[in-house]
């Protein structure tokens, strides 16, 4: 039954409560006679999310039935998680905030809701790192190895657009986007695919080959140029999407010019020489390495963070390939990883392997401090396995 305006001044009069004293507005609540418990869930949303709905843009939730599920914005990745809380949440449409009802004025304004579910729990939201690491193995099914390999076996199977890729990667569009990029995907007919390594050295071969033979600077490699001397070798989509991985484009008046990046071409250089074998000399492999790189070019160590990793202890010292992107995408399972293969890391050695471990105005610091124990050895400092591993 609704309650009338008699009844709500002689329940205020019963409890001693003085109408002046509150709002002017009352919400008499009864329950629908549809009422459920089941039919709604509840999601925190911070203001900037809330602005993006309001301003019509789509929150998607992705994951297979064996994932965690996520929730992705535009360009953000949001772990899901149930949040109890010991107050009833009750939904009422209807219902009016404060800043929608009237002027306070005398004598009571009655607006009766009704109930149509509750929860007592919500799912809140928290900035998550995208899954991507499956990205790269589903693109390694069917690399691309230059339009004289393409067989129409090839063109039916295992090939994924933008689409097929946000269907089974729990990422942001944005943050896949980068993520392709960063592995020198390459769009094709609509149709995302990896370069076959050994076909993306032998198109930057090319290139740096032009570049020695034209006596260019490698900070100016003129684009239309290099793709009418290189056109009769490779396709010039493919010559400019690899100048596009290795450098940056200029925008130039005699027309668009690319830098290439030195770190880049010197650190794939390295990927080529380590990736068959299993330790490397490291004095052999610094003097190969540089004979190896463009003349002009000076390979360092520190070009290989992330990607492969100095023995120092050895005699010889050694070096050896070792990508992040090999490694668990679980913090927890990363570090187990990491202190299996070695027992004490230094610092500098092991940054590379966790820096992409770090959330939101989290530090490499933080990280080892709740994954690991540090310890002196001889002036250095070192760090182990906070738990045993099995």
């Amino acid at each position: 039954m609704s309650r009338s305006q008699e009844e709500l001044e002689a329940t205020l009069q019963i409890a001693k409560v003085n109408p002046e004293d509150l709002r002017s507005t009352v919400h008499c609540l009864s329950f629908s006679s549809e009422f459920t418990s089941g039919d709604y869930s509840l999601m925190e949303l911070d203001d900037t999310l809330c602005k993006q709905i309001e301003a019509g843009d789509s929150l998607v939730i992705r994951g297979d039935k064996s994932d965690h599920a996520v929730l992705c914005s535009q360009d953000k990745t949001y772990d899901l998680k149930i949040a109890d809380t010991s107050n009833l949440l009750l939904f009422i449409p209807g219902c009016k905030l404060p800043d929608q009802l009237p002027a306070d004025q005398q004598p009571l304004s009655v607006i009766h809701c009704e109930i149509a579910g509750f929860s007592n729990h919500y799912w809140e939201l928290r900035r998550c790192r995208p899954k991507l690491k499956k990205l790269k193995k589903l693109l390694m099914e069917n690399t691309y190895n230059g339009p004289e390999n393409e067989s129409e076996s090839s063109q039916e199977t295992s090939l994924y657009t933008t689409e097929d890729l946000l269907s089974v990667i729990q990422s942001s569009t944005e943050e896949l986007m980068d993520h392709l990029k960063a592995i020198h995907a390459c769009n094709i007919k609509g149709i995302w695919r990896l370069l076959d390594f050994d076909y993306e050295m032998k198109l930057l071969n090319h290139i740096t080959q032009l570049i020695d033979s034209e006596s260019w600077s490698f900070s100016k490699v003129p684009l239309q140029v290099c793709l009418q001397e290189l056109r009769s070798l490779e396709p010039e989509e493919m010559i400019e999407h690899c100048l596009t991985c290795y450098g940056k484009r200029l925008m130039e008046e005699g027309g668009d010019c690319f830098a290439l990046d030195e770190d880049k071409i010197c650190r794939a250089t390295a990927l080529m020489l380590l990736q068959n074998a299993v330790k490397f000399n490291l004095a052999e492999f610094q003097e190969v390495w540089q004979q190896s790189v463009p003349d002009g070019m000076n390979t360092r160590l520190d070009q290989l963070k992330g990607l492969a990793l100095v023995d120092r202890t050895s005699r010889p010292e050694t070096i050896f390939l070792l990508q992040t992107e090999d490694l668990p995408e679980d913090t927890q399972e990363r570090f187990n990883t990491l202190f299996g293969m070695r027992e004490k890391w230094t610092e500098a050695d092991i940054a590379p392997y966790i820096q992409d471990l770090c959330g939101e105005k989290q530090t490499i610091g933080a990280l080892l401090t709740k994954y690991a124990r540090s310890s002196m050895q001889n002036g250095i400092k070192l760090f182990n396995s906070r738990r045993p591993l099995s």
